[in-house]
């Protein structure tokens, strides 16, 4: 095939066996979306009606290989079609629509004009192949390339310093998408996920920079979270100050004034602002300052006045280059409870509005503000921060039973999950603090009983569920510590996962079975919301004792569902509880797996990253075997990401072990890739780089293998830019 950009408008043969295609696109665009694809490949193809009655060819390109794995990335480009018509009103400009896979690929995709040129990963799915996530991944890359047909080609960035203008704003776009398209609260949490656990720290470290960078040595370094998801959360408080109908003419008015145009983050909050007479010259701080900002948080009632005082302060820490940080404005949602859970109306002293509402959107534009709440009736529980309003941390000291109160009643989904966080995440810490001072570290009570209310919920979505049953992550727990402890964190964690598995057997194992397969596998939010609490109560089960040990009618469970599987989620959930908990067990499996799936790269793929995380003893050598496998090929970055950087970024106590060979492990391939691939390679330093937060015997091993590359003869600008900043 010869495929480009635009409408096909000849094609013909031509002497010696070669043949030629004329393509045409009509409407401007930038010169980074151009694209041409010559190969040996075939095509599934569909077609969808405009809302203008015109009709579009969609054509999916892949290897032959892989024809049977398109459908659902074929259904996933009919949706966001059809969801950018109704909910932003805007229809494909062309005749047809092309997606074209490869297995090698640096990114996720690329949103080439009418030509998409995406990872493997993000369009080939069977049910035998993929998992859930692989899923909700495809669905969701495919919209996010697919809108960006108006938000980066037809409307793009003046230059790269505005690169948020079509990455953040297209990353809210397919955030709300698959909100829809799945269900909006587990939507919500798994994107304060990305920003808590990783995009927080990412502004605490080195490379921190502002959402629109005020400067770069190498461009391909700041496709970072900040510029993405940090980005979208900046798009997002703009819609919750603006309303949905409100952002809406904004975004109208944006595509009526820019079409065609190169413009900056200003040109888009500018139209925003025009369209709904919203003073944006604050809020733009959002886009220039880097960092975190940090809210304390404190709460009085007046039983006499009936009145709630609530003060809020906001400070961000320096970044590097950025000493000195100016208030920022930031959208503070909150609610009230009453003593059984239920909403109370809010009504803030001096605003005359008709009706009270349950939600209130307060504006914190200074250093210290102070709202005060008229007609509470009661003495209320806080409920601060609803849906996450703004990415920001939140100092608020609560007493452990007013969190297990907001864990088990909070209306609002987000911060009822959230609650159940804080109280874990305090919980762990203080056992944290008394394990590293040679105590024993125990499991309260109230840890049990809140996480069995939660467990038995009957009646809550079971994808809310499973995120609220998860424990906090190693690297948002170390966030939390002055001094980053990776051994005490995952033997702490361990302790209340083991815990939790002795005390609540009985009913994991019930709430397990319950939500057993119920017929073959067909991919949905609800199934998949099932599967995933399922699986969740098996990785419980299986958590071996301090020792190594685990019953074996427990493994026995993790065996069955890995035989008995019809689809690779269950397959995968199975196969991870047991090569965690047992090395012999969970090698027969894993030889299995192989040998049923080896010609098949991104299941491979799937196989290197199982081993490369788990976490019992000896798994770095794991690793090292295989780097030399036959199925690992260096030059593949899927290859590459899901052996060498899932063991450095996702197995925190193989990595940070007190030898610093896992230091020296990653420094090696980020040497070896660096000439082939430096933008890959300068991507693997990421955990080098946050050295300054662990102990002194960790940070000079850390910053020994940093120096030992930045000694590196022809060093790539990627990697010494990355390397260079973090020992600055």
């Amino acid at each position: 095939v010869l495929l480009a950009n635009g409408n096909m408008i000849a094609r013909g043969e031509m002497e010696n066996g070669r043949h030629f295609a004329t393509w045409h696109d009509p409407h401007k665009k930038p010169c980074y979306p151009f694209a041409l694809v010559a190969g040996d490949l075939v095509y599934i193809a569909d077609h969808f009606r405009c809302r203008s009655g015109r009709y579009v060819v969609l054509r999916i390109f892949v290897e032959k290989r892989n024809r049977d794995k398109c459908e659902h990335a074929m259904e996933s480009l009919k949706k966001a079609m059809r969801w950018d018509e109704e909910v932003f009103g805007l229809e494909y400009d062309l005749d047809i629509f092309m997606i074209v896979a490869v297995d090698d690929f640096n990114m996720g995709a690329m949103e080439n004009k009418g030509l998409n040129v995406f990872n493997s990963k993000f369009v080939l799915a069977r049910p035998e192949t993929a998992t859930d996530s692989d899923y909700e991944g495809i669905e969701g890359v495919i919209a996010h390339e697919y809108f960006h047909n108006w938000t980066g080609d037809r409307v793009t960035c003046r230059d790269w310093f505005q690169l948020s203008l079509k990455e953040g704003l297209t990353v809210f776009r397919d955030q709300e998408f698959s909100a829809d398209m799945t269900s909006r609260p587990v939507q919500r949490i798994r994107d304060v996920q990305i920003i808590r656990n990783f995009q927080f720290r990412e502004d605490a470290g080195p490379m921190a920079h502002p959402v629109r960078p005020e400067s770069y040595i190498e461009i391909n370094n700041f496709y970072t979270l900040t510029v993405y998801d940090k980005g979208a959360e900046v798009v997002r408080m703009l819609h919750t100050l603006l309303g949905a109908a409100g952002f809406r003419r904004g975004m109208d008015l944006y595509f009526a004034r820019h079409d065609g145009q190169a413009v900056t983050c200003d040109d888009f909050v500018a139209a925003l602002a025009d369209a709904n007479g919203f003073e944006a010259g604050q809020f733009k701080l959002w886009y220039s300052q880097a960092g975190t900002p940090e809210l304390e948080v404190h709460g009085e009632y007046d039983a006499g006045r009936r009145e709630y005082r609530l003060t809020v302060s906001q400070t961000t820490p320096p970044t590097p280059g950025q000493q000195k940080k100016e208030p920022l404005l930031i959208p503070v949602a909150i609610g009230l409870l009453d003593s059984r859970g239920r909403d109370l109306p809010l009504r803030l002293a001096g605003n005359h509005e008709d009706a009270a509402e349950t939600t209130k959107i307060l504006r914190l534009p200074r250093q210290l503000e102070t709202f005060v709440l008229q007609d509470v009736p009661e003495r209320p529980v806080l409920s601060f921060l609803r849906n996450f309003s703004a990415p920001v941390k939140v100092g608020l000291d609560r007493p452990d039973e007013e969190l297990a109160f907001l864990m088990a009643r909070d209306p609002d989904a987000f911060n009822r999950w959230d609650a159940g966080q804080q109280l874990v995440l305090k919980y762990l810490l203080q056992q944290i603090s008394l394990s590293r001072q040679g105590k024993t570290a125990t499991v309260p009570d109230l840890f049990i009983s809140s996480f069995r209310r939660v467990l038995l919920d009957e009646k809550a979505d079971p994808a809310f569920l499973a995120l609220a049953l998860n424990l906090p992550l190693e690297s948002w727990i170390g966030q939390q510590m002055e001094t980053v402890d990776p051994l005490a964190i995952f033997a702490v964690r361990q302790l209340f996962r083991r815990q939790l598995r002795r005390q609540l057997r009985d009913e994991l194992l019930a709430v397990y079975h319950r939500h057993g397969s119920q017929g073959p596998y067909r991919y949905s939010a609800v199934e998949a919301g099932r599967r995933s609490l399922k699986n969740i109560c098996l990785a419980y089960l299986l958590v071996p004792e301090a020792d190594g040990s685990l019953a074996a009618e427990l493994l026995e469970i993790g065996r069955n569902q890995y035989d008995g599987s019809d689809n690779m989620t269950d397959t995968m959930a199975a196969l991870a509880a047991v090569v965690n908990a047992d090395r012999a067990a969970g090698d027969e499996l894993l030889a299995h797996f192989y040998g049923q799936w080896r010609h098949d790269p991104l299941v491979v793929d799937k196989w290197f990253s199982l081993q490369a995380t788990c976490t019992l003893p000896g798994t770095l050598g794991r690793v090292r075997e295989l780097s030399r496998h036959p199925a690992f090929v260096l030059k593949n970055p899927n290859k590459v990401r899901a052996l060498i950087g899932a063991f450095c970024s996702g197995n925190q106590v193989g990595f940070h072990a007190a030898d610093g060979e896992g230091y020296a492990f990653l420094a090696d391939y980020v040497i070896r890739l660096d000439p082939m691939n430096p933008q890959i390679a300068a991507r693997l330093l990421t955990p080098l780089t946050t050295w300054r937060r662990y102990d002194q015997a960790r940070q000079a091993l850390m910053c020994k293998e940093l120096e030992r590359i930045l000694a590196v003869d022809n060093l790539s600008g990627d990697v010494s830019e990355v390397a260079g900043k973090s020992l600055a």
